[in-house]
C-alpha cells in the first residue's frame, strides 16, 4: 500500500514538475515586495538593475537590438532574457498595456506556482489526493522513504511551501541534521517569494545551500546558490561561485553555461561567446550554446559564420520557426539568395501563431529594403501589423517609408505608435526628431532627440543634432 502511496504521489508530481534551477523572471510583485536593499549606483560590470555600467565588449543599440531592460536579445529564449521583462517598479507601470506585455508586468512568478499546483486539483473529480490539514508530518519525518516523496508533492503540486518548509525542518531534525538533501529543500522553501516577504530571515537563502555545499559538494546546489545571488543582484558573487564549481567540477557544461549566461546578461558579449565555445567543447549538441554563438556572429558582421551554427541546429533536428526565420536572414546577408525565400517559405509554413507570423513578414520586409523593392517592403510591413499589430519596429520602418513619399502626417503618427509601444528603441525617436526638425518644429525635435540620447547615449547623430537645435535656439 505504501508503495502504491509513493508511486501516485509522484505521478501527481511529476506532472506540474518545474525545473526550478532556471533564474526566475522577476514580476512587479517581487519588485514591489522585495525588502532587500540593492545599491542604486553600482560599481560597473557589478549589477544587472543597470546595464548600462556593464557595457563589455558587446555591440552597440545601433547593431544589436536590446530588450526593455537594456541588454542584448539573446539567440536563446529563457525566463529572463523576455524582452517584455521590466526591471523597476517604475518602468513596470510605465508599459503600455498591448496584447504581448498585458499579461506580463502583473502577473509574477509566484503567481506561477500557484496556477501550476491548482490546475491539476481541479481536473481531478474526487478533490485533492491527500488532505494536507490532516497529515501528522511529524509522523511521516520519520519515515525518510515516504517523506521525500511526500515533500516534493506538497511543494510542486499542492504549492503549499509553509507545509512542506515544516516537514523538511521535522526530516532535517530526525536525520540529526546530517541529510544534504532536506538542507536544500530548506533553501528552496525559502526562496519562494512571498515567503520571504513574510519575514523569514535573508540569510536562509544563503545558508542553507551553502551549509549543504560543505556537507555535500553538488551541481545542483551551486546552481541553486548561483541563482540565490542573482536575485541578489550579485552576478559578480555569482561568477565565482561557478568558476569554484568548476575547479571541482571540470568541464561541468551546467556549471559553464550558467558562467555564460550571467556575462550575457552583463553586456559582456565576448566572454559570453568564449564561455559558450567551451561549453560546446564537451557537447557538442548544446542547442542553446550553438544558438547563441551563431546569434553573436550574426550581430558580428558574419553571417556566413552564423548560417554554418544555424545549419547544425537544423542537422540535429530543430526543426521550427525561428530557425528558419534566422535561417533566411543568414542566407540574405550572405549573399545566398536562392536559399532566402526558400528559408522564410517554411518559416511562415511552420509558424505556430500569429506573433512568429509578424516576425517572418518583419524579416522580409528587410529583405525587399535591401533589394530595393520599396513597394514589396511596403506591404511586407503592413502584413506585420496585420498579424501583430503591436510590433513597434514595423510601425517605425513604415514610417520611413511614407517619409520618403511625402506623407509626413502618416509619417508623424506612426513614429509616435512606435514611441509609445517601445519607449526603449531610439530609432522611432530619433526619426521623429528629424521629421518635427524638417517641418520647423524645434520643441518637439528637441523633446524627441533628448529622448533618443536617453535610449542610446552612444549615438553621434542624436548628439549633434542636439547640438545644432541648441544653436538654432540660442540664435532665437
Amino acid at each position: 500500500l505504501q508503495a502504491a502511496w509513493s508511486l501516485k504521489t509522484r505521478a501527481l508530481t511529476e506532472m506540474v514538475y518545474v525545473d526550478e534551477i532556471d533564474m526566475d523572471q522577476e514580476g512587479i510583485a517581487e519588485l514591489m515586495l522585495d525588502e532587500n536593499a540593492i545599491a542604486q549606483v553600482a560599481r560597473p560590470g557589478t549589477s544587472l538593475k543597470l546595464p548600462g555600467t556593464s557595457q563589455g565588449g558587446g555591440p552597440s543599440p545601433a547593431v544589436r537590438p536590446v530588450t526593455q531592460s537594456g541588454r542584448p536579445i539573446t539567440g536563446f529564449v529563457r525566463p529572463s532574457t523576455q524582452s517584455g521583462r521590466p526591471s523597476t517598479v517604475e518602468q513596470a507601470i510605465r508599459t503600455p498595456r498591448t496584447a504581448l506585455t498585458a499579461p506580463r508586468p502583473i502577473t509574477s512568478a509566484s503567481g506561477r506556482y500557484g496556477r501550476l499546483g491548482t490546475a491539476s486539483m481541479i481536473t481531478n473529480p474526487d478533490g485533492p489526493f491527500i488532505n494536507l490539514s490532516r497529515l501528522n508530518l511529524a509522523k511521516y519525518a520519520q519515515k525518510p522513504e515516504l517523506a521525500k516523496a511526500l515533500f516534493e508533492y506538497i511543494f510542486h503540486h499542492e504549492n503549499d511551501v509553509k507545509n512542506a518548509l515544516d516537514l523538511a525542518a521535522l526530516a532535517t531534525e530526525h536525520a540529526q541534521f546530517k541529510d544534504w538533501w532536506w538542507k536544500v529543500q530548506i533553501g528552496k522553501c525559502c526562496y519562494r517569494p512571498w515567503i520571504t516577504s513574510k519575514g523569514i530571515y535573508r540569510g536562509s537563502w544563503e545558508q542553507k545551500p551553502f551549509v549543504t555545499l560543505k556537507q555535500q559538494d553538488m551541481v545542483d546546489t551551486i546552481l541553486y546558490l548561483a541563482k540565490v545571488y542573482m536575485r541578489l543582484d550579485q552576478p559578480v558573487t555569482a561568477l565565482n561561485l561557478f568558476k569554484q564549481g568548476l575547479e571541482r567540477f571540470p568541464g561541468e557544461v551546467t556549471l559553464t553555461c550558467g558562467i555564460a549566461r550571467i556575462y550575457e546578461e552583463m553586456n559582456d558579449i565576448s566572454s559570453a561567446a568564449e564561455y559558450y565555445k567551451d561549453v560546446l567543447k564537451q557537447d557538442n549538441t548544446h542547442v542553446e550554446a550553438i544558438a547563441c554563438i551563431g546569434s553573436n556572429r550574426f550581430y558580428s558582421d558574419q553571417p556566413e559564420i552564423a548560417l554554418r551554427f544555424y545549419r547544425r541546429l537544423l542537422q540535429m533536428g530543430v526543426y521550427n520557426c525561428q530557425l528558419f526565420n534566422n535561417l533566411g536572414l543568414c542566407c540574405f546577408y550572405a549573399q545566398q539568395y536562392d536559399m532566402t525565400l526558400t528559408s522564410f517559405e517554411r518559416a511562415l509554413f511552420l509558424a505556430e501563431n500569429e506573433e512568429e507570423t509578424a516576425d517572418v513578414w518583419y524579416n522580409l520586409g528587410h529583405v525587399a529594403v535591401g533589394i530595393g523593392d520599396l513597394n514589396l517592403a511596403y506591404q511586407c510591413f503592413r502584413l506585420t501589423l496585420f498579424n501583430n499589430n503591436d510590433y513597434a519596429e514595423a510601425y517605425n520602418n513604415l514610417a520611413v517609408l511614407e517619409m520618403q513619399k511625402g506623407h509626413i502626417e502618416q509619417a508623424r503618427a506612426l513614429l509616435q505608435t512606435a514611441s509609445y509601444l517601445a519607449p526603449h528603441m531610439y530609432e522611432p525617436h530619433f526619426n521623429f526628431a528629424i521629421l518635427s526638425e524638417k517641418v520647423g518644429d524645434l520643441q518637439r525635435s528637441f523633446t524627441a532627440a533628448q529622448k533618443s540620447e536617453e535610449a542610446f547615449p552612444g549615438h553621434v547623430d542624436t548628439q549633434q543634432l542636439i547640438k545644432q537645435l541648441k544653436e538654432r535656439f540660442a540664435m532665437l
